[in-house]
């Protein structure tokens, strides 16, 4: 397993959508280099641990003539556009230089220096599958291309693209994934040329020499079996190794602490894994939190907990549909409270915390005005102070059973309760209802049986709320939980005063 497994708060960024914000609110513009104070300040929320500028690499002016083709469809988001407002696809890269209009490369390194003094790290993008259809290797280096036949500009029209190289006329490929067909602003890699990794490797130490990790898209699609597969008869032999097994220790090499997360899916999370990510997409949980399946997650979570450490939970991202829009006001908050609790690194987006509602393209800058949920961001603020506590990085997890509260009542099976510890000293326990449902149960705690001979106070930290339980009931017949619909509960555990003034008497003695 690779070595970073903590408990990871990422904090995504569409860049260029927030220094447009940023502009228009300070009536200047504003880049990497002069972000005001008040904005870092505002990134630097408890318990964030990495800011992921999304889309800092220079775009396609070929993908911004496509997206400007397709303009009519963001106005669904964005009624007002313009031309303007259209810059092209952020994972149609042109080239793996920060952009001019957003601070270029001494700009960044400016705020990189701004986030570290304030204890954050950086992250950027990384597309391994893919490049902009006009980048330069299209006509530099075509070997690095999948390169079909004439044919296929008829046969597989959405696939390949013609093109003039330094060795006359190609046929190039589109990138895709083996689903879809491909991306019109992209061209396909070719993840078997032993060349293009080493270039790969190169641009990578560059972009490590820049930040502290990275965000892979796509990453499965460079799994030789995936490969060879969505790209039959156009590839030759699989290497003797796959993609990332190649690249990713060369760069640790240099970097030995530099992070990498994996954009996976099509249950290749541990497989990526075990290839070196520190954190694999947990596409998983998304889907069971959104379904309300509390059955499914929960068998989701009796996964091996080294495994678990290694996953990024999320509720929404920029591919995905806004988690306010989705779960609604009420659904978000246990939601949040699922993903800012469970082992593993966390992924927040930004908006997410306030309520946005509307999905942004990723050819746009520019996003639309919408009211905030301030209720929610101080719920989401709670959550991070608490779960800036050293016990969920460094605490055990236990994933606990919760029982019928009576006979005949099942609600008990809305319930996901879980905690951490450090044993003799420290305790959270968490209980979650995904339900529109009032739910009861009870959590037994036989395995923390050091409760059992004591008096406990039980402090709510999500609304200050305190309760007064003795150890052998919860170890013995269970702690006894209400919740109404959608309400969560983290649990903080510290002796009531009476127990306190015995324990000093007996020392005393």
């Amino acid at each position: 397993m690779p070595g970073v497994s903590e408990k990871l708060f990422i904090y995504q960024i569409n860049t260029w959508v927030w220094l447009n914000a940023l502009s228009r609110e300070h009536g200047m513009n504003i880049t990497l280099a002069n972000v005001p104070e008040s904005a870092l300040r505002e990134l630097a929320r408890p318990g964030i641990d990495m800011i992921w500028l999304m889309g800092v690499w220079q775009r396609s002016p070929f993908g911004r003539q496509i997206g400007l083709k397709y303009k009519y469809q963001y106005q669904s988001v964005l009624p007002d556009i313009k031309d303007d407002d259209v810059i092209g696809s952020a994972y149609a890269i042109h080239d793996y230089r920060v952009d001019d209009g957003i601070g270029g490369r001494k700009g960044l390194a400016k705020f990189r220096l701004r986030l570290a003094a304030l204890g954050i790290k950086l992250m950027l993008d990384f597309v391994p599958n893919h490049v902009a259809a006009d980048h330069a290797w299209t006509a530099r280096r075509p070997e690095y291309i999948v390169q079909g036949q004439p044919i296929d500009l008829e046969r597989r029209r959405s696939d390949f693209f013609p093109v003039k190289t330094s060795t006359g006329q190609r046929v190039l490929a589109h990138g895709r994934d083996p689903n879809f067909a491909g991306w019109s602003d992209t061209a396909q890699l070719n993840a078997f040329n032993p060349d293009l990794r080493k270039a790969h490797i190169d641009i990578l130490l560059d972009i490590a020499a820049q930040c502290d990790g990275v965000r892979c898209d796509m990453a499965m699609l460079m799994f030789n079996d995936i490969f060879a597969n969505t790209w039959n008869g156009y590839v030759g032999e699989k290497p003797a190794t796959d993609y990332w097994r190649d690249v990713i220790p060369a760069i640790r090499a240099r970097y030995p602490v530099f992070t990498f997360v994996a954009e996976v899916y099509w249950d290749k999370e541990y497989e990526i894994i075990q290839q070196g990510f520190d954190f694999a997409y947990d596409k998983t949980f998304y889907d069971r939190v959104g379904e309300g399946d509390v059955i499914q997650l929960r068998a989701h979570l009796l996964a091996n907990i080294d495994y678990q450490q290694h996953l990024l939970r999320f509720i929404e991202n920029h591919d995905e549909k806004r988690a306010y829009e989705t779960l609604g006001a009420q659904r978000s908050r246990p939601a949040a409270t699922l993903i800012c609790t469970l082992p593993g690194g966390a992924l927040l987006h930004e908006g997410q915390l306030v309520g946005r509602t509307k999905k942004l393209p990723v050819q746009i800058k520019r996003q639309p005005d919408e009211p905030a949920d301030r209720d929610l961001e101080a719920y989401y603020l709670r959550l991070l102070r608490e779960t800036a506590d050293p016990i969920y990085r460094d605490g055990q997890f236990y994933l606990f059973n919760v029982n019928p509260a009576g006979a005949g009542d099942y609600s008990n099976n809305n319930l996901l309760a879980y905690g951490w510890n450090f044993p003799g000293k420290d305790y959270r326990l968490i209980v979650v209802n995904l339900t529109g449902y009032r739910s009861l149960g009870r959590v037994k705690l036989e395995v923390w049986d050091w409760l059992k001979d004591r008096t406990w106070c039980l402090f709510d930290s999500i609304d200050d709320t305190e309760y007064e339980r003795h150890g052998r009931e919860m170890t013995h017949d269970g702690l006894f939980v209400d919740l109404a619909p959608y309400e969560s509960h983290i649990f903080k555990f510290a002796l009531d005063p009476e127990t306190i003034t015995e324990i000093m008497q007996e020392v005393a003695m």
